[in-house]
């Protein structure tokens, strides 16, 4: 409870007490703030393919965060966490346990290594890292040409295996792949994103439709311009300072699709695209390990 003296009458005089400005020490238990046990290793138990358990060795503290070496950073999970790793690859995962006041008490990692992809929820995405001229080359753009007009830009460039666009003068461009989809299945799009400045009046969105992404056509699917799957919009309230991390995460959530589910309405080739553009998009937005899988 906190005390104002000044409103405390004491007739004459106020009584004056020494007051100590050293913190309370608590002997034994602590003081809560950190873990009493800093331990944040874990084993790691292959259940099936493609699926492990990773199992934290104490849980005195109050909170597990875990990065599961997929770019997505840190995100909360339970003590004992189930999870999916679809595609192939080595895996860097990490555990880090939290005391009150959100103080990291301690840290681990183990590698995990995925001998394959799977089948069924296998990411659709060629060239997704953009890690050299082959993956680059897996993609198109609907403005070949980046010269923008009015003197304005809107530049796709490639490096550091990643992908950055920047825009300036509200132009625009769309990077597009094809993807085969199966009537009635969902699937799931998602990227690490990142901006070290964020934009301004700018959009980064990602859309899946039958109808192929054209030049000097803003992109939208088979919809309108609020049928994005996933997104950084400044107007959505993403962006605007720098960010990193799965779009999922960092980007906007679209109320009507908040999942940023696509639903095959019938078999056969779609575009997995990247709609960009703004007033203002500073050292612009990267992006890299982008995927599309199914999730039934």
């Amino acid at each position: 409870m906190k005390i104002d003296f000044t409103k405390i009458l004491l007739g004459t005089a106020i009584a004056i007490l020494p007051v100590s400005c050293t913190p309370d020490r608590v002997e034994g238990d602590g003081n809560g703030l950190t873990p009493t046990n800093s331990d944040a290793s874990f084993t790691v138990t292959k259940t099936s393919e493609n699926h492990y358990r990773l199992t934290a060795s104490n849980n005195n503290y109050i909170q597990s965060r875990w990065d599961l070496g997929d770019g997505g950073g840190f995100g909360v999970g339970p003590n004992i966490y189930d999870v999916f790793i679809p595609d192939e690859g080595t895996y860097t995962v990490q555990h880090e346990i939290i005391g009150q006041g959100g103080i990291v008490g301690g840290t681990a990692s183990q590698t995990i290594t995925v001998d394959k992809s799977d089948p069924a929820a296998g990411n659709m995405i060629q060239g997704g890292r953009f890690e050299d001229a082959t993956d680059v080359a897996k993609w198109s753009l609907t403005f070949p040409n980046p010269n923008g007009t009015d003197g304005g830009s809107a530049l796709w460039t490639w490096g550091n295996g990643q992908a950055t666009f920047t825009a300036t003068k509200w132009n625009r461009n769309v990077l597009y792949q094809e993807v085969n989809v199966v009537e009635g299945r969902k699937y799931k799009a998602d990227a690490v994103v990142s901006s070290k400045s964020g934009v301004t009046d700018s959009w980064f969105e990602i859309y899946v439709g039958y109808t192929k992404p054209t030049a000097n056509n803003d992109y939208t699917g088979d919809g309108n311009d609020s049928t994005w799957l996933r997104a950084i919009n400044t107007w959505a309230g993403s962006g605007t300072s720098a960010f990193e991390g799965k779009i999922s995460n960092v980007g906007s959530k679209n109320a009507n699709n908040p999942e940023g589910i696509f639903t095959a309405t019938k078999t056969g080739v779609a575009y997995f695209a990247i709609r960009s553009g703004g007033n203002d998009m500073k050292d612009g937005i990267s992006i890299t390990k982008v995927e599309f899988r199914g999730i039934n």
